[in-house]
């Protein structure tokens, strides 16, 4: 068997192994998605101040006759 041959059957063989391994992901390599980037006290509180922010704005847009 010549270099170029035996180079190409072990190329074969590493693709056709792969190829029965495709799709068999290990169970620890996927995530779950229950783990937040940001915990629940930041997001309450970057919610509090959006929101108390634009009633603020509203108020006081409000009170001052509108648009101007």
């Amino acid at each position: 068997m010549t270099t170029s041959r035996r180079l190409a059957d072990r190329k074969v063989g590493r693709f056709e192994k792969n190829i029965t391994r495709r799709g068999s992901v290990p169970e620890t390599a996927t995530k779950k998605g229950k783990d937040y980037p940001v915990g629940p006290m930041l997001l309450g509180f970057f919610v509090f101040v959006v929101i108390g922010s634009s009633l603020f704005q509203i108020i006081r847009t409000a009170t001052s006759g509108g648009m101007s």
